[in-house]
């Protein structure tokens, strides 16, 4: 059950939309189920005598009286609205069964509490199904504004009572880090433009995939500003240091053709100027990593570090563990910008769900996820993925996406729980695509029968207690190609498969042939590697280069959102 604590200032605009047909006719049979005194609250949907102004007169007559009394200063904002909603699945309510809900939630929220003669005026809507609208306008009859301090939070622990008591599906339960919902206005604005999604939203992803590429707070906002989005500063009255900024969408104005902005905070808690700090110090251009001398680097180094991050989940540091998911979810929108190839769009859809699960009421250490930060960066400026080496970066991203699911959900957060649980199925989706026929192209490019023999009797000897399952593993045969072309690349398969199956344990892999093969896959060329240090010594080595603008963000691309306008 889902409620959405909204306010106005026009309480007949709202009854007119509530008892009206709808935006596309959705609306049927528009009635009263709950009121402050359901004898008098004319009910326009089942009294034909009734009227939409006389309705608004009754409730707002609090509200007028305070403004005569206060020489015609109107109460700002003072129509109270709150949607609340079923899930899909959930059995019909009746409408006795709805009266019960509005009555708890205008109690725990503090517009009418029970059993006090002077509370607000309100009522309950019902114009469809699976919900009903609360209106109420917050002015009491002793002329006094109700306490309504955190009334959504109230709304939502009083609907988490109803799904146990109405035996209806118990949604996650959150810890106040989650992101803003939409407005319905916002919603609606977005259906009449024909967008999928709001600004708010549209903006959110946005500036999450500029963060992660970006290396400073200067280039947070010109990059920003470089994708057509207005960008506004707030500046400390003594020191003049930004304190503050909000954005607005290209073409989004209200009805004076103003931009409607949206402060970072406002967008989600970790896009605070505060909070953007702690990942984005200032540091000067000349300390900016340069290219580095294998393209493929940028890669195998953000392999390293995904796997790190996953030994810090297993340890008892919950500040440096929070630091490397949010870490994590830079480095998804990255890595999703930094991908060719039709799995690109589950790399996408997973950075977007990962968000969630990237903060929680566990504040993050974010020193202590430096090196994958700063990995996750330098895939920002690399190059195209290298073949299989992304494959298994690939691999470890689902693997650290399933752990983060795990560790939130030992810590009982929910709502970033199922959010990690999302994001691991969108990247299992997108490694399957583009794993399986590079796995197959390994298998049928298998050694000949003398070299495998030769590569299960090291693995007989490197990995004693796992060899049989690796051998009896569908992919062994893809590795023992990739065991091949590693020992051409100037590595000792005995001794390379004894290193990779130390890194982590095997005992919990589903398919250790594959785990070892996308470890062996991570591993440099030691031949280039070795040929590229005598070309450094010898003074021929190519002179470094400043870095190219990092990619483009992940999220939709300004021009497609130019139907704004």
């Amino acid at each position: 059950m889902v409620p959405d604590v909204s306010t106005g200032s026009d309480s007949r605009g709202l009854i007119v939309y509530l008892f009206g047909p709808g935006r596309r006719d959705e609306h049927t049979d528009p009635h009263i189920v709950a009121a402050w005194d359901m004898a008098g609250a004319p009910d326009p949907g089942r009294d034909s005598a009734a009227t939409y102004t006389q309705l608004a007169k009754r409730l707002d007559a609090h509200v007028d009286l305070r403004t005569r009394e206060l020489g015609g200063k109107k109460a700002p904002q003072h129509v109270w609205h709150c949607p609340v909603r079923t899930a899909p699945g959930d059995r019909y309510l009746t409408d006795t069964e709805w009266a019960e809900v509005a009555r708890r939630i205008v109690h725990a929220t503090g517009i009418a509490p029970e059993g006090d003669e002077k509370a607000c005026r309100w009522i309950a809507v019902r114009h469809a199904d699976d919900h009903i609208h609360i209106m109420a306008t917050t002015v009491r009859a002793d002329g006094r504004r109700p306490r309504t301090h955190r009334d959504g939070q109230r709304a939502q622990a009083e609907c988490r009572k109803i799904e146990a008591e109405f035996g209806l599906r118990r949604l996650k339960s959150g810890d106040l880090t989650a992101s803003r919902t939409p407005t319905g206005a916002e919603r609606a604005k977005a259906e009449r433009q024909g967008q999928t999604v709001t600004a708010r939203h549209w903006l959110r992803e946005q500036a999450y995939a500029v963060a992660a590429a970006v290396r400073t707070e200067v280039d947070y906002f010109t990059v920003l500003q470089s994708l057509g989005i207005k960008v506004k500063t707030r500046l400390g009255p003594e020191t003049g240091d930004v304190i503050g900024y909000s954005l607005a969408a290209p073409g989004d104005t209200n009805a004076a053709g103003e931009p409607v902005w949206y402060g970072g905070s406002k967008l989600t808690p970790d896009l605070s100027i505060n909070r953007l700090r702690e990942r984005l110090p200032d540091q000067q251009v000349a300390d900016r990593p340069r290219y580095a001398a294998d393209p493929a680097d940028p890669w195998r180094h953000t392999t390293t570090a995904i796997h790190a991050a996953r030994t810090v989940l297993d340890s008892d540091d919950d500040a440096a563990a929070q630091g490397h998911l949010a870490a994590f979810g830079d480095a998804l929108y990255n890595i999703a910008s930094a991908t060719t190839g039709p799995h690109r769009a589950e790399l996408r859809a997973a950075a977007m769900a990962f968000n969630r699960a990237r903060r929680s009421a566990t504040r993050a250490d974010h020193q202590a996820a430096t090196a994958l930060r700063k990995a996750a960066k330098e895939l920002a400026y690399a190059s195209n993925a290298p073949g299989g080496l992304a494959i298994a970066l690939l691999f470890a991203t689902v693997h650290l996406a399933r752990a983060a699911a795990k560790w939130h959900e030992q810590r009982g957060h929910e709502q970033q729980a199922a959010a990690a649980e999302e994001a691991f199925r969108h990247l299992q989706a997108g490694y399957q695509q583009v794993a399986a026929p590079v796995l197959a192209d390994l298998t049928r490019r298998a050694p000949r029968t003398a070299t495998a023999r030769r590569f299960e009797q090291d693995v007989r000897e490197a990995l004693p207690n796992h060899a049989h399952r690796i051998l009896a593993d569908p992919t062994w045969t893809a590795l023992t190609t990739t065991l091949a072309q590693a020992e051409t690349a100037g590595h000792h398969p005995r001794r390379l498969l004894t290193e990779v199956g130390t890194q982590r344990e095997l005992d919990s892999a589903e398919h250790p042939a594959e785990v070892l093969n996308w470890r062996i896959t991570a591993q440099p060329n030691r031949r280039t590697r070795a040929a590229r240090s005598r070309s450094t010594i010898s003074g021929t080595s190519a002179r470094s280069a400043t870095p190219p603008p990092p990619v483009t963000p992940v999220a939709t691309k300004p021009e497609e959102r130019s139907r704004h306008r």
